[in-house]
């Protein structure tokens, strides 16, 4: 069964850094692109980066720069790498799936808080 399991947020100052974890049991074949997206409290949800089925990555937003996404095929687990962050990078972050072929992603997990202080 799919299910995207996100972890590791939690508070840090500005300039810290953080590594959010996502298992994403079902989800190991190649069709799936993932992507971790953030939504801050009063604005909408943005992505801020994205894994293609053949490995390609793409970054957006205001975080590009700062952070790495990356997957552990063995694990099916994906990760987000954060660093310099900032007190508006203060978000919930998601990871998400969705066949590769579709436009929208429509899997996604419960979220990891993200809260960074100045």
């Amino acid at each position: 069964q799919e299910q995207l399991v996100e972890s590791g947020g939690g508070s840090v100052q500005a300039g810290g850094s953080l590594r959010l974890s996502c298992e994403a049991s079902g989800y190991s074949s190649s069709s799936y692109c993932l992507a971790w997206f953030r939504q801050a409290p009063g604005k909408e949800r943005e992505r801020v980066a994205s894994i293609y089925g053949g490995g390609s990555i793409d970054y957006a937003g205001s975080m590009r720069g700062r952070v790495t996404i990356s997957r552990d095929n063995a694990k099916v687990t994906l990760y987000l790498q954060m660093n310099s962050l900032k007190p508006e990078d203060t978000a919930m972050y998601y990871c998400a799936a969705r066949f590769c072929w579709d436009s929208e992603y429509n899997h996604w997990g419960q979220g990891t808080q993200v809260t960074v202080s100045s």
